[in-house]
């Protein structure tokens, strides 16, 4: 596994973006997203390994909340610098905000709430948020 100063984990997409549409459980958030999807991020960190997310990451103007702003609840732990977000209604986090090593906003998407992704065609990447 790698740790590095996170770079590694906003740099895992290397197909052409397409448009996708993402969304909680329940429904309630929905959420469309131009991301180039050919790997995801399996991190080992406290929080990703009880949600099991796989993310990828797309600069904060590739993201569109369609619905669910006000069915969101946030939490933040560690450094504080993610923006946990998860659905009030069903649990399910789609998605977090934060910022890049760089200071660019960028948004993590968790890959299992988009329609339509076959999981068993990314290539998945190792990442020890543990450590960090």
């Amino acid at each position: 596994m790698s740790r590095s100063d996170g770079s590694a984990l906003h740099s895992v997409a290397m197909a052409e973006p397409t448009k996708h549409h993402g969304s909680c459980h329940c429904g309630k958030v929905q959420y469309d997203v131009e991301i180039a999807l050919d790997a995801a991020v399996a991190c080992n960190c406290s929080m990703c390994m009880r949600k099991g997310t796989l993310l990828a990451f797309v600069p904060e103007d590739r993201f569109e909340l369609r619905s669910g702003e006000d069915a969101l609840t946030h939490y933040r732990f560690h450094k504080h610098v993610i923006d946990h977000n998860f659905c009030s209604t069903c649990g399910v986090t789609s998605f977090a905000r934060g910022l890049r090593p760089d200071g660019a906003k960028v948004v993590a998407i968790n890959v299992r709430c988009l329609d339509g992704v076959d999981l068993g065609a990314l290539t998945i990447k190792q990442y020890d948020g543990k450590s960090l």
